[in-house]
């Protein structure tokens, strides 16, 4: 064979692993759960010197999520109203019945650009707004965008409206559910959970257990519940994770347990880290233990998993006794403040002469939104709040 033969036997190989390796790559890079499925491509327009791709007289949306629950619905579909990348306007809550069950589903009106379309679900999906299967695209004509946007606002509407019951007259009966998809909301919104870290957000039945022990500690204790939450919020978003594992403290004298980083004289340095959901250091815990030895109250009254052991445990990963400890610091905070709840609350994270009111604010502005919907939710005894309505305006086209 002579040299010009093999050279073009050559080049026809190599052109062919290229074009092969460009296929087998593209295959594997292409965003598959975003491919549309459509009847005929989109128009192309020239619109100020740049191609759009526009879908004539079709709407393209993004399936956020789907539920059977109208709480969480609500508050996955708040949330994602509130993400910067999203109009509020284009976050549509819809509900459906499927076998007398009702379906609530959150949708996202998609720019009307095919190319554009894409790259922005993949930048919403990089910031963690799917949940379950939300990465469907659908196509929808605008007579039924329409009433969704119907339906979409008789949601807020009834979200809205005043109501006739407080936390504080609500039985623990009422809140449990509530406050339970409330805990699991937030657990699910913390980025370390989203993230692919190993954080797992709470399950449905640690989040019931952690909800009636918030609202058993919250009731022993006299303490404003939805404060209580807006703690745990700002605190841990109710996970049970170690924080502030840097901090440190010098001491005069190291006592039991201690884990010794320095020595000087007359004073050691030892590690203070944060344990649990309500991230308590090891040195408040301390504190938090000789409150519980000195109370007269009867804790009789608590369930038994929320008594705490005579014998302090510092490395404490139980969350039940975790959240009376807790309770026991507010409701002390609270009296040495005379009542001030944004002292106390600021105390809780910045110390009692140092109260950290930036972080009372975060606090309070969590639990301003608990209180709003959670007593919207259980005034009328768990049962959907705009349901009704929804159902009874007229059926999809």
């Amino acid at each position: 064979m002579s040299a010009i033969k093999v050279i073009k036997v050559s080049s026809a190989f190599l052109a062919a692993v290229v074009l092969g390796l460009a296929a087998w790559i593209g295959w594997r890079v292409w965003p598959r759960p975003l491919q549309i499925q459509v009847g005929g491509y989109p128009a192309v327009e020239a619109v100020a010197g740049k191609l759009q791709f526009p879908f004539p007289a079709r709407a393209l949306l993004a399936n956020v999520g789907t539920f059977e629950n109208e709480l969480s619905a609500f508050l996955w579909f708040d949330y994602v109203r509130s993400r910067p990348l999203v109009e509020q306007d284009n976050v549509l809550l819809t509900a459906t019945e499927k076998q007398n069950v009702p379906l609530y589903q959150i949708e996202l009106i998609l720019p009307n650009d095919a190319v554009v379309a894409v790259a922005y679900v993949a930048r919403i999906e990089a910031i963690g707004l799917t949940i379950g299967d939300g990465d469907k695209l659908l196509f929808s004509n605008y007579a039924e965008v329409g009433y969704a946007r119907a339906q979409t606002a008789l949601f807020l509407a009834a979200y809205k409206k005043p109501v006739h019951q407080n936390l504080e007259t609500l039985t623990a009966k009422q809140l449990l559910p509530s406050v339970a998809r409330f805990l699991i909301f937030k657990s699910m919104t913390d980025p370390r959970a989203r993230g692919g870290s190993g954080v797992h957000s709470l399950s449905p039945e640690e989040a019931s257990e952690m909800a009636a022990d918030i609202i058993a500690v919250a009731k022993f204790y006299d303490l404003p519940l939805d404060v209580f939450l807006g703690i745990g919020a700002m605190e841990n978003n109710y996970l049970s994770i170690r924080g502030d594992l840097e901090h440190t403290i010098w001491k005069r004298r190291a006592a039991k347990d201690d884990i010794i980083l320095k020595r000087r004289r007359h004073r050691v340095l030892v590690s203070d880290y944060s344990v649990g959901v309500w991230q308590i250091t090891r040195e408040t815990l301390r504190y938090a233990h000789r409150l519980y030895l000195k109370d007269e109250r009867d804790y009789a009254q608590l369930p038994e998993r929320l008594r705490p052991p005579k014998t302090l445990e510092l490395d404490l990963t139980d969350s039940h006794v975790l959240t009376t400890y807790a309770g026991l610091l507010l409701r002390d905070l609270l009296d040495r403040f005379n009542g001030d709840v944004e002292k106390a609350v600021g105390a809780y994270n910045g110390g009692f002469r140092n109260p950290n009111l930036q972080y009372a604010a975060g606090v309070q502005m969590v639990a301003e939104y608990a209180r709003n919907i959670l007593e919207r939710v259980t005034t009328i005894n768990g049962r959907a709040i705009a349901r009704a309505a929804v159902f009874a305006s007229r059926p999809l086209p």
